[in-house]
């Protein structure tokens, strides 16, 4: 059994920062990606940021590019998402995704946080 949770949410002003964490413990033999999504009420998840063991670069949507930053310490199974420069329009549910393998040779699974949330409001 694998578990992936968030923390790191709450209430932050235009401008200031949050470092969100996602830890995933359990039956875990390696992780191959992390991917951090978000969502608003009434609309679909949508993909922030992405980490993808081996990649030369890490995936961000143009809309926090070089105010995000994705990080993994594989040690501690964790990821993070450090957000600077807050805006109202990043006001979400932030969610982690881990596709991760249990048993060698295994397939790599999918699986997702509860979620955490994040309000920038002044």
């Amino acid at each position: 059994q694998v578990q992936v949770v968030e923390s790191g949410g709450g209430l932050v002003q235009p401008g200031g920062s949050l470092r969100l964490s996602c830890v995933a413990s359990g039956r875990i033999f390696s992780i191959y990606s992390i991917h951090w999504y978000r969502q608003t009420p009434g609309n679909q998840r949508e993909l922030v940021a992405a980490s993808t063991t081996g990649a030369s670069t890490n995936f961000y949507d143009d809309s926090v590019k070089g105010r995000f930053t994705i990080s993994r310490d594989n040690a501690k199974n964790a990821a993070y998402l450090q957000m600077n420069s807050l805006e109202h329009g990043d006001t979400a549910i932030y969610y982690c995704n881990a596709f991760i393998m249990t048993d060698p040779g295994g397939p790599n699974r999918s699986y997702w946080g509860q979620g955490t949330q994040v309000t920038v409001s002044s």
